[in-house]
């Protein structure tokens, strides 16, 4: 007996729904995780699951590990993996994953570096108005460097360090810069520079080794500065050297490096092609970097010297506070964009703190 093409219909339809997306404000993206995402030693996202919080779970099988969910504030958080290729990586699997509508989200990068001392303190907090990108280069071996070059790294489409006019930033080899919206950047500083970041004892030994360095001497702040994304974890007073003039270079004297990074150049490449397909918003990002550690040393010690005692403390001088200072700095951030968050608006405009 055939049935009516109504009834079949009406059979077929509540098969072929499909769930609306899960609703998303804000995306919180950390790197790593030590542990568990609560109970143990903290990495960057146990804080932001514990603390914010985000209690639900949610499987990420396309990623490097399972997302956490808070409903209703409408925060989504990622750990995307440590490096550039698991970040891009980690960020492309979400922005193509059909549970969620990112296209108008925000996403806010909270991961902690190094920093560099004419720049600020350890456990300090910096925004970032541009993403440099420290991988694509030549790079001569120091023995071989010519003498009146600054260092032995060029451009992949120059001949030496400081090769004029600049090349394209972006060229077959990837992007050299991106750069944060200045509006929502202001608007992040302008909540976050209220929250006073703790101190204590041990840091302010750390910053009095640091003679001649006015920066590097003060209490933790929050401020801004570049982050120079680069998967090798390099230190020393040459390779800072470098940094400082790689970031002036790419940002036509525009920016000032301060923070190290690896995946950040990573993670914005994979945004800037999401967006191109309509799936991210580039002008709803935020990259923020708390200072784990220095990326040189102080005088009187050597590079080395440096290497071996930051390894004597899980590799970074001030881990637990740029952790915590971390979270402290950016959580009202993301609970105001979070709270503000209009789907066509900027939610920075919106909001009271402004």
């Amino acid at each position: 007996m055939l049935r009516p093409l109504s009834l079949c219909l009406a059979l077929l339809l509540p098969a072929m729904a499909i769930a609306a997306p899960i609703p998303v404000h804000v995306v919180v993206v950390t790197t790593f995780e030590l542990g568990a995402d609560a109970g143990d030693v903290p990495g960057e996202f146990q804080n932001w699951v514990t603390r914010f919080p985000l209690p639900q779970t949610l499987a990420f099988p396309a990623g490097y590990h399972p997302l956490r969910y808070d409903p209703a504030t409408k925060v989504l958080g990622i750990v995307t993996g440590e490096g550039p290729a698991r970040a891009a990586s980690s960020i492309t699997a979400l922005g193509h994953d059909p549970r969620f509508d990112l296209s108008h989200a925000y996403w806010v990068l909270a991961g902690i570096g190094g920093i560099d001392p004419k720049a600020g303190s350890v456990a300090s907090v910096a925004w970032a108005p541009h993403v440099v990108d420290g991988s694509f280069a030549h790079e001569i071996d120091a023995r071989e460097i010519p003498a009146d070059w600054p260092n032995g790294f060029t451009p992949m489409q120059a001949a030496r360090p400081d090769a004029q006019p600049r090349p394209a930033i972006s060229s077959v080899w990837g992007d050299a810069v991106f750069t944060i919206d200045p509006a929502l950047l202001a608007h992040a500083y302008a909540i976050s520079s209220q929250v006073a970041l703790p101190d204590d004892p041990k840091l302010a030994a750390g910053r009095a080794r640091y003679v001649g360095f006015p920066a590097a001497q003060k209490p933790p702040a929050v401020i801004e500065g570049d982050t120079l994304a680069s998967p090798i974890f390099w230190l020393g007073a040459r390779m800072n050297d470098w940094a400082e003039g790689w970031v002036r270079y790419w940002t036509d004297d525009a920016g000032r490096f301060t923070t190290t990074a690896e995946e950040d150049a990573g993670f914005m490449e994979a945004l800037t092609f999401l967006a191109r397909d309509h799936r991210a918003d580039l002008s709803r990002v935020l990259v923020v970097r708390s200072a784990s550690n220095y990326d040189m040393p102080p005088p009187g010690q050597s590079a080395p010297e440096m290497l071996e005692g930051e390894i004597k403390e899980m590799g970074f001088s001030g881990f637990v506070p740029s952790i915590d200072n971390l979270y402290a700095a950016t959580a009202p951030v993301v609970r105001d964009l979070a709270v503000h968050w209009t789907p066509h608006g900027d939610a920075a405009k919106q909001s009271p703190a402004n």
